[in-house]
């Protein structure tokens, strides 16, 4: 009799799976961002949001949980329910920065999440306030090292913090300030706040053409249309940059493979959308999407590419 009620109970447990999928979605659902409204993760979010609520047949809205280096936005995550309806639109922060550079991380990248698929990866472009007296890279570094400490640098991700690190290694002495995300980092630029930082084109462009910020460097193998003008980093003397920077969509960990699947499936289409790959292109964000598995993968190697990179920089968990 146990035997077969315990039978019993896993038949009807494997049944709900299906059942799950075919109602699913059945409520509005939320994607959970690390950043404030106004940075280019926020803006590609609220772009995507739109195609896939008219594929889904349910509002999707996405909610910004800014603070900790994302660690807050993914533990909500990781804590939701897996029913399809709470998903974490993440970058390299919470995923690389805040498992490998925290003694006691609230969650595990691997086992805490479900990958869905990749989003795409940033482009970073080093600005400066125009009201320093340089015009270039090496002028800002010799700068720096005349006056150590008096620049001060806005970080709010990993690529930031580890960017900041690398700039010691060659020995400009600037004043790490943290940010809870892009935006807020760049207005205090405009302010003269801090002096400089990397961010996105979704948030500077307009800037540096108004001549309000200017541009010393794009983080990528090659100029960006979006800047023809503005050097890679290596063309201006930055140290190499090995790891990636990217926003992948996860779900919290035992969702419903069939719920998976046709998220994957309905956030491809609509990054292949022409008029979606305008919009999202403009902001100097890179649209690439992937499987759940290939995610799955990608993730692994990340895990190993950023564990390198911050040990390369001598950046150890505290």
């Amino acid at each position: 009799m146990n035997r077969f009620l315990m039978t019993l109970c896993l038949l009807l447990a494997g049944a709900g799976l299906p059942a799950l999928a075919q109602t699913w979605p059945s409520k509005p659902i939320r994607i959970v961002l690390q950043f404030p409204p106004g940075g280019s993760t926020d803006s590609v979010a609220r772009i995507l949001a739109q195609p896939l609520s008219a594929a889904l047949g349910q509002p999707v809205v996405v909610e910004n949980r800014p603070g900790a280096d994302g660690a807050i936005a993914g533990d909500h995550v990781a804590r939701a329910e897996p029913d399809g309806h709470t998903f974490f639109l993440a970058s390299n922060t919470p995923m690389m920065q805040v498992p490998l550079l925290k003694k006691n991380p609230p969650y595990d990248p691997v086992k805490s999440f479900t990958p869905v698929s990749l989003v795409g990866r940033y482009v970073y472009v080093m600005v400066s306030t125009p009201a320093l007296p340089i015009k270039d890279v090496a002028e800002l570094l010799a700068y720096a090292r005349a006056n150590p400490g008096k620049l001060g640098y806005g970080s709010y991700s990993g690529v930031t913090q580890l960017m900041h690190t690398q700039l010691k290694l060659v020995k400009a002495d600037t004043t790490l300030v943290p940010y809870k995300g892009e935006a807020p980092t760049v207005t205090d630029i405009l302010g003269n706040h801090v002096q400089f930082t990397f961010a996105t084109p979704a948030s500077t462009l307009p800037h540096i053409k108004d001549g309000k910020l200017r541009a010393l460097a794009v983080l990528l193998p090659t100029r960006s249309s979006l800047l023809p003008n503005v050097p890679t980093g290596a063309e201006a003397g930055l140290p190499p940059f090995t790891a990636g920077t990217w926003a992948a969509l996860f779900g919290p960990a035992k969702m419903p493979p069939e719920i998976v699947q046709r998220m994957s499936r309905e956030l491809n289409a609509a990054m292949q959308r022409p008029e979606v790959r305008e919009r999202i292109t403009a902001l100097g964000f890179e649209l690439a999407g992937s499987t759940p598995d290939e995610m799955g993968t990608f993730l692994q190697d990340q895990l190993q590419a950023w564990g390198r990179a911050f040990r390369d920089a001598g950046m150890t968990p505290e």
